[in-house]
């Protein structure tokens, strides 16, 4: 039968405690302070009354007995200050009835009775006021013990844990809720001992009696986990856990323990063997090696592939020092590498080559990284390797191959970059075939102002007034010349040039006459310059070609009777736009009223080759030198357009602080600071020379002339006078007068030479890249003041 609950030790005691409350009126907390006096006026009135029902108001005997008892009600109910009251109370009524009410003053023997009863009062409430801390401290145990067994049923009850007894001698067997829940068992009624097995699963119910056995031998401690037999929610778990107590003879009489269920746990551990069962098919399945290993480096898994690899049992796989296995060059990089890599607690890798299981040697590259328990302490590391030798192989294979086709490679670019040199020259050609008519009407005009002017100087030797007037404008067309043939050579030259602060307006303003001339009198031509002062950092040169080609591009998309202008202003960009980046740009836009382009031709405007020109009447590389030359200089290209509406073609450009103009107070005139020299003149044109002998002598220097490099050496040796030697570049012979320049800096180095040309070609980028003074052809005295100044700076 079940056993029942039988009163406990605390719930006795409680009794008991429970009683004194009731019966003495001992509140658990303090009574209020009214309370506390009437309680105290009840006491002492009670015991006036039962001195008066009992013996009336005469005679002193039995005066303060009847105040114990009030002494000790109101000590235990409120405490021991209100439990003097009636002491007080008492002496002052037994003095009252001995005579004090008629000031007879008490005798020896009244006076000793007093004295003693006050003693004993006072001892009274000392002893209440005990007993009733006591009683206090009881309830206040017997609280807390309540508060523990309820806080430890609640926890138990939580964590599923269900205390059981079974006691050997009566065969009384207790379980609690929480155990019957575990169970699956009725929460009310009776248990027996027999009833157990059917909660057991069939195939555990005889190792569950094997152990409950074994524990009352005493050869082990009772603890067994079984299965449910109720498999009506899944297969559950119980664990079962207890000990026999035993009497002074060794005896068995009762066994006490809990059980809790651990099918959750059970089921985690469940899959935990699965995830490790995929995990290990995963890794078997895998070519590469794998592992893993416990801190200190010893292995605790290998895949097959490892194990393959090695050609050895999983075991003797798991224990394999693989330095018996490394190549012997690789064996001292590879040994650092991984000391320093598990040393790091960091990801690390390795590569080397090992020696199979069939003795070949293997390239093998591994990658390590370290893991982590749950509480995040590094566990060791897990590693995988991949056989790389096939792309060793190839890597050996391409780079000998790389090696085969390296010369051919350079001869290849070497190629290309050469007919792109040629087919963008070829282009800028194109460009200055369609001006050629244009700058021959230009040359024929200034030539007729020039040979009338000379031809009516002659004809009037003496006429000075009309001398003047057509020498100044013989000069002024001559001049005019001068600045176009600068134009085209500047965009006919072959050689990068330097770039440089220049107004971008003032450049534009320079190009007009050449513009007007590629575009034909056929076309309106407008400028409108708004960039002011700003400046960019650009080579004129090529600004000027760039210029040109889309005023070229710009005319024959614009049917004869259009416009083309040219507009300069400053736009700021706020946010990135496509190329380029937030910051102040000068733009320079050609717009014409010609055919405009479509959103496709727009897109493929600025590639290379592209054009829309019918065949042989375009290379398709004018944009694209735009572009590229707007990107070389920090900006780029946009086009606007609509089609039967024209098109915009926009150069942005970064703005620069420009230089600060120099003082015109501070400028010295060259002419007149020229201090008188000896001079070797080198040219090999007869006429320049007598000219360019003619304004040497205007500036105060005596000439020696040399018509080539040969000479020029053979006059300085025999003139040891010469201060400065005056060159042309190009010079028959076979040498130029850069040979000249630079084998004078290596046997005359403190000669000063200036060099002049009026070619585009040859040796003039070599002349212009080092440290002489080079004048271009035609020029003018001051000029050739300036550069001779330059040269002797002293």
């Amino acid at each position: 039968m079940e056993k029942k609950d039988a009163p406990s030790l605390v719930s006795d005691e409680q009794g008991r405690i429970d009683g004194l409350i009731s019966a003495w009126l001992i509140p658990p907390v303090p009574p209020p302070a009214p309370l506390c006096a009437l309680a105290a006026l009840i006491g002492i009135g009670m015991a006036v009354l039962i001195r008066v029902a009992l013996l009336g108001l005469h005679g002193g005997v039995g005066a303060t007995q009847p105040f114990f008892p009030a002494i000790m009600m109101v000590t235990l109910y409120a405490g021991w200050r209100w439990g003097l009251i009636p002491t007080v109370a008492g002496g002052a009524f037994g003095w009252w009835l001995w005579g004090g009410r008629e000031g007879v003053p008490l005798s020896e023997d009244e006076l000793s009775t007093l004295v003693i009863y006050l003693l004993c009062a006072v001892m009274v409430v000392a002893i209440a006021e005990g007993l009733r801390g006591a009683i206090r401290g009881l309830a206040r145990i017997k609280r807390d013990l309540g508060d523990a067994e309820e806080r430890l049923r609640v926890t138990q009850t939580a964590a599923g844990v269900g205390p059981w007894e079974f006691n050997l001698e009566t065969g009384e067997l207790y379980f609690s809720p929480a155990a019957r829940r575990n169970l699956g068992a009725p929460l009310e009624g009776p248990m027996q001992l027999a009833d157990m097995a059917q909660y057991v699963h069939p195939d555990d119910r005889e190792i569950a009696r094997e152990r409950v056995r074994a524990a009352l031998t005493g050869s082990e401690e009772y603890e067994v986990e079984y299965r449910l037999a109720d498999t009506s929610q899944g297969e559950r778990w119980v664990h079962g856990r207890g000990e026999v107590v035993r009497d002074a003879t060794g005896k068995p009489v009762r066994m006490i323990g809990l059980n809790f269920d651990v099918t959750n746990r059970r089921r985690a551990e469940e899959q935990v063997r699965e995830s490790e069962a995929r995990f290990r098919a995963l890794a078997d399945s895998a070519p590469a090696l794998m592992w893993t290993s416990r801190p200190g480096g010893a292995r605790e898994f290998v895949n097959q592939a490892y194990v393959d690899f090695a050609g050895l049992s999983y075991d003797e796989a798991m224990t394999l020092d693989w330095r018996s296995r490394l190549f012997p060059e690789d064996l001292p990089g590879i040994l650092k590498a991984q000391i320093e890599g598990e040393a790091s607690l960091k990801p690390f890798s390795l590569e080397g080559r090992y020696r199979r299981a069939d003795g070949e040697w293997r390239w093998l590259k591994s990658f390590s990284q370290p893991r982590l328990d749950s509480s995040g302490v590094f566990s060791g590391f897990s590693g995988i390797a991949f056989d790389i030798t096939d792309a060793k192989r190839a890597e050996e294979n391409l780079t000998n191959i790389n090696e085969l086709l390296s010369e051919r490679a350079a001869a290849a670019v070497a190629e290309r970059d050469a007919a792109q040199a040629a087919l963008l020259q070829a282009q800028k050609l194109e460009a200055i075939g369609q001006l050629t008519g244009g700058v021959a009407h230009d040359f024929n005009n200034l030539l007729t102002v020039v040979i009338g002017a000379l031809d009516v100087v002659a004809r009037h030797p003496d006429d000075a007034r009309r001398r003047e007037r057509m020498i100044g404008a013989a000069l002024a067309a001559a001049r005019r010349g001068e600045k176009l043939t600068q134009h085209l050579l500047a965009f006919a030259r072959r050689q990068p040039l330097k770039p440089e602060v220049r107004r971008v307006d003032g450049l534009i303003a320079e190009s007009e006459e050449l513009l007007k001339r590629a575009l034909g009198d056929a076309y309106g031509f407008k400028l409108r310059l708004g960039a002011g002062v700003r400046a960019a950092r650009i080579d004129a040169g090529q600004f000027e070609a760039a210029l040109l080609n889309l005023v070229v591009n710009a005319r024959d998309a614009t049917p004869a009777g259009g416009s083309v202008t040219i507009e300069s202003g400053a736009v700021t960009i706020s946010e990135p736009r496509g190329e380029l980046e937030p910051g102040v740009y000068l733009k320079v836009s050609v717009r014409d009223t010609g055919s405009g382009m479509d959103a496709a031709t727009i897109a493929r405007a600025v590639e290379p080759f592209f054009t829309t020109k019918p065949p042989g009447q375009g290379t398709g590389l004018g944009l694209s030198q735009v572009y590229g030359f707007a990107r070389q200089s920090g900006g780029s290209v946009e086009i606007e357009s609509v089609v039967g509406e024209g098109s915009s073609v926009s150069l942005l450009l970064p703005v620069v602080e420009a230089g600060a103009p120099r003082n015109a107070a501070q400028k010295v005139d060259p002419i007149r600071a020229q201090t008188p020299s000896r001079v070797l003149l080198v040219e090999d044109d007869h006429q320049v020379a007598e000219l360019v002998e003619a304004m040497l002598n205007d500036l105060g220097h005596a000439v020696v002339r040399a018509g080539g490099v040969d000479e020029a050496l053979a006059r300085l040796d025999d003139d040891g006078e010469i201060e400065l030697v005056l060159s042309d570049v190009i010079m028959p012979g076979g040498k130029s007068g850069v040979d000249l320049a630079e084998q004078l800096a290596v046997s005359r180095p403190g000669l000063p030479v200036v060099l002049c040309s009026g070619y585009v070609g040859g040796d003039q980028s070599r002349a212009r890249a080092g440290d002489w003074p080079f004048i271009s052809k035609p020029f003018s005295l001051e000029t050739l003041a300036q550069a001779l100044s330059q040269a002797r700076p002293g």
